[in-house]
């Protein structure tokens, strides 16, 4: 044979296994899950005004298929800073344990008005008004009704989701 024509056939060989190489192995995904289980995101429709003084926007969710959650809890906390006071200021809820089905969907409205009655008793409590930082996270529904932030962390489903909300105070007059 002539060395051109096996040094041809040679380079086809080394370049098709080349190719090879570059093909996706079966059964492994090409696009994992990051993160925790859950992803929350404010739903763009503007939530009806409740009547509590404080309106949060209902959050979507998305699900990792492999880590889905029959039940779940909502922990909503704001911050705290502008609250003056020399008591122990609480400053999260956690709401009781839902339901919550599928990959992806919304947080109930049932559960979305309790967040709001719960968040303006303890804005009222502390004459929290206007504009505040809220910030919400999916856990899963073992968590304990008074967590601590290892405990909180250690059951989170999500990561945190921050967003701002006004408080009306529906019954003008602080208490401290």
């Amino acid at each position: 044979m002539n060395k051109p024509i096996l040094l041809a056939i040679g380079a086809g060989v080394f370049l098709a296994g080349c190719e090879a190489g570059n093909k996706e192995a079966p059964g492994i995904p090409v696009n994992q899950w990051k993160g925790p289980a859950y992803r929350l995101a404010l739903d763009a429709k503007p939530p009806k005004p409740n009547p509590s003084g404080v309106t949060l926007a209902y959050i979507d969710f998305t699900a990792n298929p492999d880590a889905l959650e029959r039940r779940a809890t909502l922990v909503v906390r704001f911050d705290s800073s502008g609250v003056k006071t020399d008591r122990l200021v609480v400053n999260q809820i956690v709401l009781a344990p839902f339901d919550i089905s599928g990959n992806n969907g919304a947080l109930s409205a049932d559960t979305m008005d309790i967040a709001d009655k719960g968040l303006a008793h303890l804005f009222d409590t502390y004459c929290v008004k206007g504009k505040v930082k809220v910030s919400l996270l999916l856990a899963k529904s073992s968590l304990n009704p008074n967590p601590t932030d290892s405990d909180i962390d250690y059951q989170r489903l999500s990561d945190w989701l921050s967003t701002d909300v006004m408080f009306k105070n529906p019954h003008p007059g602080c208490k401290i």
